[in-house]
């Protein structure tokens, strides 16, 4: 039954879809960065309705942006990326469909910088107000902090 609603999903979201699979992660849809809206809206509408994190990964030319999302009955997980280019780090804000986004797009934006259009208020959450760049990224620098070699 999931794999036909798995087929429905790809089948609707369409060219916005770059890749996807289906294992023990549950479905993963990697998708265009201005596709992400209509791919975690399409998800919920499925039955995914618990948005269990958002999270971004700094790949160095680009950010990956990681939404995990679950439904409980029945019970299956998906997710939702998107790689967004560094130069021009923003997505549409999914706050809308998912209240607790609330807090994890800024929690995003306070430590990678990329921008949520359409957030209502989408300031630091974790750093004051005057904190200087966003430090999970590659590129931060902080002359306070021992830079360590790049060992991977």
């Amino acid at each position: 039954m999931a794999v036909r609603a798995d087929d429905d999903l790809i089948a609707k979201l369409g060219d916005s879809i770059e890749s996807s699979s289906s294992g023990e992660e549950g479905l993963v849809l990697t998708v265009k960065p201005d596709a992400v809206r209509a791919a975690v809206s399409a998800l919920k509408d499925a039955g995914y309705e618990y948005l269990s994190y958002l999270t971004a990964i700094d790949r160095g030319e680009v950010f990956e942006l990681v939404y995990r999302l679950c439904s409980l009955e029945p019970l299956r997980d998906g997710a939702i990326k998107a790689r967004v280019p560094r130069e021009d780090a923003k997505v549409g804000s999914i706050t809308h469909l998912f209240k607790g986004a609330l807090w994890q797009e800024r929690e995003v934006y306070d430590l990678f910088g990329i921008v949520f259009t359409g957030h209502p208020n989408l300031t630091r959450i974790l750093l004051p107000d005057d904190w200087v760049g966003h430090p999970l990224r590659k590129d931060y620098e902080d002359e306070r902090l021992e830079r360590r070699p790049n060992v991977y």
